[in-house]
């Protein structure tokens, strides 16, 4: 039964996951912890991050990585091949459409209309990411606690450096790594 609630939940993430893996994170999140309860916020948070790391498609990789969690190889398996058969499927009749009638204005039309909602899905992710990394108890408070400021530090310096530095992102990804593991190592010693 798992293994049918994986493929259909990455399925349905893999047909409307419009926009790439950012915009497929609030599917995603809808499926994994409010439908099935497969993890929690800040797991959720830690599959991001993860699956941001990896090689490969971030939707992609968090259908492997939450299928592994919750069925084992099986189910690694069978919710990638839930995640990826839409996208098989709608790029090649769109190959051929788009081929076909790529000058009508109706097509075009579309395909604008598509824009600002990737971008909504895209912020929605982008919030959906930075709550949990920001407040320890995954949703914004203020109480005793529960702001964490060494991520806020760490988003702003990695913010300035991919902008306005242009450094490249895994230099930047490995320096936060590392800033915090020099972190954790002097609070250990001290």
């Amino acid at each position: 039964m798992v293994y049918l609630q994986l493929f259909l939940a990455f399925l349905q993430i893999g047909a409307f996951s419009f926009g790439g893996g950012y915009a497929a994170m609030p599917l995603i999140q809808a499926q994994v912890i409010e439908r099935y309860g497969w993890m929690n916020p800040a797991e959720f948070a830690d599959l991001v991050t993860i699956a941001e790391m990896t090689p490969g498609p971030i939707a992609v990789n968090s259908a492997t990585f939450v299928g592994n969690q919750v069925g084992g190889i099986g189910g690694a398996l069978v919710a990638t091949a839930g995640c990826i058969l839409p996208s098989c499927i709608f790029v090649t009749v769109l190959a051929y459409v788009y081929t076909k009638y790529r000058t009508m204005g109706l097509l075009q039309g579309i395909l604008e209309s598509l824009r600002p909602a990737v971008v909504a899905m895209i912020a929605t992710a982008g919030l959906t990411i930075l709550i949990p990394a920001f407040f320890a108890s995954g949703s914004v408070s203020f109480a005793n606690g529960n702001f964490q400021i060494r991520p806020v530090l760490y988003f702003l310096a990695a913010l300035f450096l991919l902008r306005k530095k242009k450094i490249d992102p895994i230099k930047v990804m490995v320096g936060c790594g590392v800033a915090e593991a020099v972190v954790q190592v002097v609070q250990t010693f001290t």
